[in-house]
């Protein structure tokens, strides 16, 4: 690097054009990148979602859900298979490695699901792969809304802007909720039935035999061909009630002599209001590792094309929108990186007291920040909060090495006298291996982390590659243009009576008093390596205050949701109703400015279900920022910046206190999560994985009763629940035998007549080219009450006149039952789960401590047994890799030192400071309340990079001097406070690139300030301790190795003094004297 350094100070235009070339490349780099909340960290995830039609959801799970896990388990690289199986619905989620690549796996699961496909049962849908969990949260939410029907909203939805979305790039789903669907129904008596001695099947049959077009083949003639085609399909709704069901003594029976045929809407199972109005909304899901921006962005480039399709007086809306926050997020970084650049600028202004100095130190921020955008686009990065966060944090860390080569040169001017020209090639020789150590420790810290293999790791992937790239170009500059800079641009410094001009002022007060402790602490240097001991150990309690997350709980996104679970057996009307007095309470909440109720409509088309989307006023009307202090000073009255500020974790638990009225309903309420690690949005998710339902139920139960005592655990749920009334029909095998009919024909019937068919055919309407589903039910008064069922005629064996009919209550009898909306499966085991999220003034990781002791005390029994799944196991996960992680970064460090100096003793020294800072870091934390997360854990990895810094350039200087032949005292004094200014400066330069994180309060705040927390605590408050424990550490291995020495002189001597006997007399050949 010395002699790269030699040349450019000679050819200053070639380091100028070198440096000029990557910043370059990175500014056409930058327009490239794509934008993004954060990195792509989602779990690589496949559903299989397989539909059939009326089955209870254990008839689900033994004939579709097992099997098709049992194919699906086989697929290579799965990490976690799931299944729901609900009314008529199964789902079946397979959790891939992070390595592994998602179109693979979808195709290698299409390929196992075919086979399976004839072993499942009748009537069963064909199962839909798609590359998305159902359990993650839309992207975005769009409310259609007008002076029309829902009906007419619902067709607007469905056949005009859900096909539209659906293509855009990424998008893996658009549902519709609180949709009415226009279907053709056909309502059938079912006493006209028995009058006419017609089964519920013939209906059926008969509808799909006269509503359908029959190709009929080719007419060829000599010069001519021709299609034939019998119309069969019925193109008016009226002329379903036509249909001839069947010949009754010798006279037809229509539809309309057994019931009715109308053009209406199915069954309405989900409803949406935004703010209290009717309306229609669409959540759009992206696909698995899809970039949310690009999928949102993509969407909103089609809405004025949509609107321009819409009925006047229809308006369609955007509600929920990620990117939103993405941006605004993302401006503030961006102002966060200038503020800090300009920060750390006028930190070497204040220390070198010239403007041409602060130039050419300010020149590494830019070039180094800019130029690594070009390897960012290489490995296809994107800019997202992390990525951002890292060049944010580098600012007070890349102008480090300019700041001490250039400091040096500017020393070697100024007291030294020398031309700026001879400065610049000494001044950097002598620096140069101080700087080359430091950065390539710093580097080193992010390798091992970077190659984590858990969601965390994938995180911290793009940090720590960005931030080395930042680094080391940081490096580049330093050897390059920052000599060849100082070479031309620095002025002779001028000698007063008292020294440099620059070390005049202030500043000299701060190394007269440096000095003076720098000279006690060497005297008493014993004492102080024990007071250092202390300190270090002092980090075992700290870290036992400190609460540990995974990631930060107080996030501030300016939206949340209110989740609404009913009784089951709820009906949706009576369960509509009830959301509604939730959804006005809080709407009634001042804070509250938009609310999207969505009732029914989950995935499991549960109607006992509903979330209330729920936005409240933007950060900067609500949170101090001096942008609104200045503006509220303009104003004339600043004290309404600091008037009226809340977050959105108060208004969270104002709104959780209003609706604990609620005492039947199970309500939470929760922010959105900031990425999908599978599973759903909870902070605690524990899985009882056994046998038996009603264990299963039993236990989750349990758990969710004792976790309200534990304290901390707010909002708990459970998910299994064998609380669904249900009527059983309890077959007489021998009776129905007598009477030739079977199970299948009974169950076929009852589905008919009572759950009814939703698509026994198509209508195709002419008018709109569309086609609906032609709907058989029976009619209202017959299919709900119970007390009519066992009147339902069910076809029989053949009689004279046709298939007999059989009275249900002379073949079955019912037994009212409970049962479960929902079985869950992990891993091919029944499974139920405890889901909870974490009260303020606690934390996940002792949550999950107090549970599993709850646990513990419930004394389940072998078969079952419990898994944390969520944010939990990631929990664990991440502490896991992180102490290997942190471990291997250390055994780096200590060989790029050792190697750097030639000595093993030297890298010991430098990384005491680590131990050192540790318990500071931990102190801030717990003093300004933090948690233990994956930001705070990143913030001490970036503190382990920098804090050695200040010993590597102490030890250098040291032995340099002390090579000089300077006495060993002298030369530690003299060179630590020949260091203490670059030092001062380095460290307040990066105080100031990371002071905007730490009191700034836009978006993403709370995420970024745990970072910048730890490194400013713990770098600043263990500044002096470092600044004076080092040398006093360095003199007492010195006297050590120097006491070794002596000790191996002092053997040697007198091993050299003791006679030695000839071979000859140890052999005993010679005589001996008398």
């Amino acid at each position: 690097m010395q002699k790269l350094a030699e040349v450019c100070i000679r050819r200053p235009i070639f380091a100028a054009m070198l440096i000029l070339a990557l910043v370059v490349v990175g500014t056409a780099s930058y327009t490239r990148l794509a934008v993004d909340r954060l990195p792509s960290v989602d779990l690589p995830t496949v559903s299989i979602r397989t539909i059939l039609p009326g089955a209870a959801p254990e008839e689900v799970e033994t004939e579709v859900s097992q099997r098709i896990e049992e194919v699906v388990n086989t697929v290579e690289g799965i990490d976690e298979l799931r299944s729901i199986s609900g009314q008529g619905i199964s789902i079946v989620i397979a959790t891939f490695r992070l390595d592994r690549d998602i179109d693979v796996a979808a195709q290698d699961v299409r390929d196992r699901v075919s086979t399976v496909l004839r072993h499942l049962p009748d009537g069963v849908e064909p199962p839909t792969v798609s590359k998305f969990d159902n359990d993650s949260s839309p992207v975005m939410t769009l409310a259609l809304s007008g002076n029309l029907s829902v009906r007419e909203l619902t067709e607007i939805a469905d056949k005009t802007i859900k096909p539209q979305i659906e293509r855009s790039k990424g998008v893996g789903q658009v549902s519709i909720v609180g949709g009415l669907e226009r279907s053709i129904n056909i309502w059938v008596d079912a006493d006209r039935l028995a009058a006419y001695g017609i089964p519920i099947t013939a209906v059926r049959d008969a509808v799909v035999r006269q509503n359908s077009d029959v190709p009929g083949g080719n007419l060829t003639g000599e010069a001519s061909e021709q299609v034939l085609r019998t119309l069969g399909r019925i193109d008016n709704p009226g002329a379903f009630n036509d249909i001839v069901v069947a010949m009754v003594n010798g006279a037809p029976v229509r539809i309309r002599d057994i019931g009715r045929a109308e053009d209406g809407t199915k069954e309405r199972r989900s409803s949406a209001r935004l703010d209290g109005q009717p309306a229609v909304s669409l959540e759009v899901r992206r696909q698995s590792g899809a970039n949310t921006v690009e999928v949102i962005e993509g969407v909103k480039a089609q809405l004025d094309t949509l609107r321009a399709q819409l009925p006047r007086g229809v308006r369609l809306e955007v509600i929920r929108d990620q990117s939103e926050y993405i941006y605004a997020a993302l401006h503030e970084i961006d102002v966060h990186l200038v503020l800090g650049a300009t920060l750390a600028c006028l930190v070497v202004l204040a220390f070198m007291r010239s403007w041409r100095a602060t130039i050419i130190a300010g020149v590494a921020i830019p070039t180094s920040v800019v130029s690594t955008f070009a390897v960012m686009w290489a490995l296809d990065f994107t800019l997202n909060s992390v990525t951002m966060l890292a060049l944010v944090l580098m600012v007070g860390i890349v102008i480090d090495d300019a700041i001490v080569v250039l400091e040096n040169i500017y020393r070697f001017v100024e007291e030294k006298g020398l031309p700026p020209m001879e400065a610049a090639r000494q001044g950097t020789a002598e620096i140069g291996l101080a700087v080359l150590a430091t950065t390539l420790s710093l580097v080193v810290i992010f390798v091992p982390v970077s190659f984590m293999s858990s969601i965390s790791g994938r995180f911290l992937y793009q940090f720590g590659i960005t931030a080395a790239v930042a680094v080391l170009v940081s490096l580049l500059v330093s050897f390059t243009l920052t000599p060849a800079l100082s070479a031309r641009m620095l002025r002779p410094g001028s000698l007063s009576a008292h020294g440099p001009a620059s070390r005049a002022g202030f500043y000299r007060v701060i190394d007269a008093a440096y000095t003076a402790m720098l000279r006690v602490v060497i005297r008493f240097r014993l004492l102080a390596a024990a007071v250092a001991v202390l300190i270090m150990l002092s980090a075992i309690p700290l870290f036992g205050m400190i609460r540990q997350d995974y990631l930060p709980s107080n996030v501030d996104e300016g939206e949340f949701s209110v989740n609404i679970n009913g009784p089951e057996g709820t009906s949706f009307e009576s369960f509509d109703a009830a959301v509604r007095a939730v959804e006005n309470d809080v709407r009634a909440h001042p804070a509250v400015r938009t609310t999207l109720a969505s009732v029914g409509g989950s995935f499991l088309g549960q109607v006992n279900r509903a979330d209330i989307y729920v936005r409240i006023a933007p950060h900067h009307e609500r949170r101090f920022s001096f942008k609104r202090l200045i503006k509220a000073t303009l104003d004339g009255d600043p004290g309404a910046a600091f008037r009226g500020n809340y977050t959105q974790g108060e208004v969270m638990r104002e709104i959780r206190r209003t609706l604990s009225k609620y005492k039947d309903l199970r309500i939470s309420t929760r922010s959105f999560a900031a990425f999908n690690i599978g599973g759903g949005n909870f902070d605690i998710d524990l899985a009882i994985r056994g046998p038996d339902l009603e264990k299963l139920a039993e236990y989750t139960e349990e758990l969710r009763v004792r976790s309200q005592n534990v304290g901390g655990v707010v909002d708990a749920d459970t998910t299994l629940k064998l609380t669904t009334p249900e009527l059983r029909v309890r077959i007489d095998r021998d009776r129905a035998a007598d009477l030739g009919v079977s199970p299948r024909d009974i169950g076929t019937a009852l589905r008919l007549l009572v759950g009814g068919d939703e698509e026994i055919s198509r209508f195709r309407d002419p008018l709109t080219s569309e086609d609906y589903d032609v709907q058989l039910r029976l009619v209202e008064k017959h299919r709900s009450d119970p007390s009519q069922l066992p009147r339902l005629l069910v076809p029989g064996g053949a009689g004279q006149n046709g298939p007999r009919l059989v009275e249900l209550r002379s073949i079955a009898s019912l037994e009212p039952a409970t049962t479960a909306a929902r079985i869950d499966r992990l891993d091919r085991q029944r499974a139920a789960s405890l889901r909870a999220s974490v009260g303020p003034g606690y934390a996940l990781a002792d949550r999950l401590e107090a549970l599993h002791a709850e646990i513990a005390a419930m004394d389940m029994p072998p078969a079952y047994t419990v898994r944390v799944m969520g944010r939990g196991r990631e929990l664990e996960r991440t502490f896991n890799e992180f102490v290997w992680a942190f471990a291997l970064s250390l055994v780096f460090m200590y060989m790029i030192l050792a190697a750097n100096y030639e000595s093993l003793v030297h890298p010991f020294t430098i990384m005491l400071s680590l131990p050192l800072a540790v318990p500071f870091a931990l102190l801030s934390m717990w003093a300004l309340g933090g948690t233990l997360n994956l930001y705070s854990a990143l913030g001490i990895l970036v503190l382990f990079g920098v804090v050695k810094k200040n010993a590597i350039l102490q030890i250098d200087h040291m032995n340099h001097l002390r090579a000089a032949g300077m006495p060993r005292l002298e030369a530690v004094i003299q060179g630590n406070r020949d260091r203490l200014r670059p030092i001062l400066m380095t460290t307040l330069a990066l105080v100031g690139g990371m002071l905007p994180l730490a009191v700034g309060s836009g978006p993403g705040a709370e995420e970024r300030r745990a970072v910048a927390i730890v490194v400013i605590g713990g770098q600043t408050l263990s500044l002096l301790l470092t600044l004076l424990m080092t040398p006093a550490v360095y003199l007492i291995l010195d006297d050590i190795g120097a006491a070794l020495k002596r000790a191996a002189t002092r053997r040697s001597r007198r091993h050299e003094m003791t006679p030695r006997a000839s071979p000859i007399e140890h052999a005993g050949v010679l005589p001996q004297k008398q």
